[in-house]
C-alpha cells in the first residue's frame, strides 16, 4: 500500500451561512465523507486537515491522505470528481506530497513562510534570542 495525497476545494469554512463564529470542524469533515458514496471504499491514511482559503475567504481547503495501491487506482477514480456539500459543489484534487504547515526559518515559529514573516532579525533556534550577524561568525545576543 502506498499514499496518496489530494485536497476538496468548495468546501465552506462557516457551515451555517448565519453563525460566522462556528467554524468547520473535523467531525464535520468526516461525516460529509460518509454521506458520499464516492468514498465509500476509500481509508484515511492520516487525520484530516482544515484551512480557511485566505483571510477574507469563507472557504476551505481540506486535506485527505488516503491509502492506495501503487498505481494510484483510488486516487485517479477520485480526483478531479464533484460532490454536493448543502447548497455549495465540491471538487476533488490532486495534491503534492505533505502539503503542511510551514516552519518560519527566521523567528522559527510554525504556520508562516520566511518570506513573510514580521519579525525584524533572525532569532536563534536553541534560545529565540537575537542573533547578530558578522562576516563569518554568528554572535548571540541575550
Amino acid at each position: 500500500m502506498s499514499k496518496s495525497y489530494l485536497k476538496i476545494i468548495g468546501i465552506p469554512y462557516y457551515p451555517y451561512l448565519d453563525d460566522r463564529q462556528t467554524k468547520l470542524t473535523l467531525n464535520d469533515i468526516e461525516n460529509i465523507l460518509k454521506q458520499n458514496h464516492i468514498f465509500d471504499n476509500i481509508s484515511l491514511a492520516s487525520k484530516l486537515r482544515v484551512i480557511k482559503v485566505s483571510l477574507k475567504s469563507d472557504m476551505a481547503l481540506v486535506w485527505i491522505d488516503i491509502w492506495d495501491v501503487q498505481s494510484g487506482k483510488n486516487a485517479k477514480m477520485l480526483i478531479n470528481r464533484c460532490f454536493n456539500v448543502g447548497n455549495f459543489i465540491a471538487t476533488i484534487r490532486g495534491a503534492n506530497m505533505n502539503p503542511g504547515v510551514p516552519l518560519c526559518k527566521n523567528c522559527w515559529k510554525w504556520g508562516h513562510a520566511t518570506l513573510s514573516c514580521r519579525i525584524q532579525g533572525a532569532r536563534c533556534v536553541k534560545c529565540n534570542g537575537s542573533q547578530v550577524r558578522t562576516s563569518q561568525r554568528v554572535w548571540l545576543v541575550l
